[in-house]
């Protein structure tokens, strides 16, 4: 594979438009199509974003994963489309870089998986949390044994959503809801750090669309550590801290959701420690970095 990766984006909306623009930023990466439903969207879509030249504009999804000259597919479609353009992208043989919602169910994200190993291709999803230099440090933090052993995570996401029943989030048929929308952060976040859990409980409230709006759900790891995790698209989360990690030597971590200024880690016995860091479109680079990588990685192993 040449050191210049080419990427193909599934999809003209506002992630996508993200992500193109991370590109930019992104050392041996370029934008080398774009699909959209319609040629008059990815066109436009190419225009607007200032494209490299040559970068082409197709006119469906399935002209985008047979464009000979892209070496990934990063989809950022509506949510229930992302396990049916994985198989596509995956069937043509391309790499492919799946935006959060990995899929809808587990059936999707099962078939999704077995099609990717079945082919020997690279995939993942684009969980930009994961990528967060806070969360790095955290990592480290705890690998080192600085907090003892994990004992309690607490993670919430929320915001006041839009009311309008026919909003992207309040439509179940678009993938609506906090769980999908919202809550694969904290669980992401925890199985992280964590590593998966054991067994699982929940509850939400649902709204009249049928999604749900408010969710909380527990878990526990393997060793014991809990995880205490909420989402909402009514409420915003109590604390200011996005996460908090106790252990049996500290009270525990605190990882703001964003804030910013220089990195700043705080050891502290009778306080929480706090890990500060400025946190933008650079964790959009890190994951396309990542995944740059890896594509490197399985095309030599291959090869």
């Amino acid at each position: 594979m040449d050191t210049l990766v080419h990427w193909g984006i599934l999809g003209t909306g506002g992630i996508a438009r993200a992500f193109a623009l991370a590109l930019r930023d992104t050392p041996g990466a370029c934008l080398a199509a774009v699909g959209s439903r319609t040629l008059a969207s990815s066109t436009a879509f190419v225009a607007e974003l200032g494209a490299p030249a040559g970068a082409r504009a197709c006119g469906s999804y399935e002209e985008l994963v047979a464009t000979p000259d892209v070496d990934i597919v990063y989809i950022a479609t509506p949510h229930p489309l992302h396990a049916v353009n994985a198989l596509m992208a995956l069937d043509a043989g391309k790499p492919v870089l799946v935006e959060k919602p990995f899929a809808m169910s587990l059936r999707e994200a099962e078939a999704v998986v077995a099609k990717a190993r079945d082919k020997k291709l690279f995939l993942m999803e684009a969980m930009w949390t994961r990528f967060m230099p806070a969360l790095e440090a955290l990592k480290r933090v705890v690998d080192a044994g600085e907090i003892g052993t994990p004992t309690l995570l607490q993670a919430d996401f929320g915001f006041s959503a839009p009311l309008d029943p026919e909003h992207r989030v309040n439509k179940r048929a678009l993938g609506g809801g906090a769980l999908l929308d919202l809550g694969i952060y904290p669980l992401s976040i925890a199985s992280a750090i964590l590593v998966q859990p054991a067994d699982i409980t929940a509850q939400a409230t649902f709204g009249p669309t049928g999604v749900d709006l408010t969710t909380v759900f527990s878990l526990r790891h393997p060793g014991g550590a809990l995880s205490s995790c909420s989402c909402s698209l009514r409420a915003q989360p109590v604390r200011a801290d996005g996460v908090r990690l106790a252990g049996e030597r500290a009270p525990g971590i605190d990882v703001p959701h964003g804030a910013g200024g220089r990195r700043a880690l705080e050891r502290r016995r009778s306080r929480p420690f706090r890990i500060q860091l400025h946190i933008a479109m650079a964790t959009c680079t890190r994951r396309w970095r990542r995944a740059k990588r890896c594509v490197r990685v399985c095309s030599n192993i291959l090869s």
